[in-house]
């Protein structure tokens, strides 16, 4: 079973029901034995950095959530879930983050010109810098989807699995022993999106081989 972490922000139906799509077993939960016992866990993630992280602490999963990250079992983090990871972020702060991965969640620089809106919104490639598992099957150059105003900025560039350029380079996804999180949304974009799902999903024995094949 996979535990779609609920502290009331983000998209928790679309990420249950993509996994469902390949084949997991996901449910949505804030009850921390639920998530103790879980196979996997997915923190999604949209709004406000400094929200995100009260909720987290208002409904007791701060602690659970560093706890099963070190339990060793494999972990997603999406979107805010993404940066909430981090140490700290600059939305209207800063504001401390859950210090598991060491590094800092920036806005992008205003563009006089307008050529790069913000928030970066929609379709844009990935280029890959190492291929942890949740990747296999999705090529250099790939399509993700994304909506975002801040990004990450890893102390340990090592770390980072994927960039994307927007006006300049930032790390689009991120892999650490059992963490993998990625910017862009997955639940979102497609065939390529369903893969990595997929390919989560069997790092947690909850499907046998990727449901979704890249390029079909």
């Amino acid at each position: 079973m996979i535990a779609v972490i609920d502290y009331e922000m983000g998209n928790l139906r679309s990420v249950q029901k993509a996994l469902e799509r390949v084949g997991a077993t996901a449910v949505v939960t804030r009850d921390p034995d639920v998530i103790a016992g879980a196979d996997a866990a997915v923190l999604p993630g949209v709004g406000a950095f400094g929200t995100c992280m009260e909720n987290l602490r208002r409904h007791g999963l701060v602690e659970p959530v560093r706890i099963f990250i070190a339990s060793g079992r494999p972990f997603l983090g999406i979107c805010l879930g993404l940066q909430l990871l981090f140490e700290e972020s600059e939305e209207f702060g800063p504001v401390k983050g859950l210090g598991v991965l060491q590094g800092r969640v920036v806005r992008f620089a205003s563009d006089p010109t307008n050529a790069r809106k913000v928030p970066h919104m929609g379709w844009n490639e990935l280029q890959v810098r190492q291929r942890p598992p949740h990747l296999a099957g999705i090529p250099d150059r790939a399509q993700v989807y994304f909506v975002h105003s801040y990004y990450v900025v890893p102390t340990d560039s090592r770390i980072v699995a994927t960039t994307t350029e927007y006006g300049e380079g930032f790390a689009s996804s991120v892999w650490f022993d059992n963490v993998f999180a990625c910017q862009f949304h997955p639940e979102k974009s497609q065939v390529l999106g369903l893969r990595l799902l997929s390919n989560f999903a069997a790092l947690a024995g909850e499907t046998d081989a990727p449901g979704a094949e890249a390029g079909r």
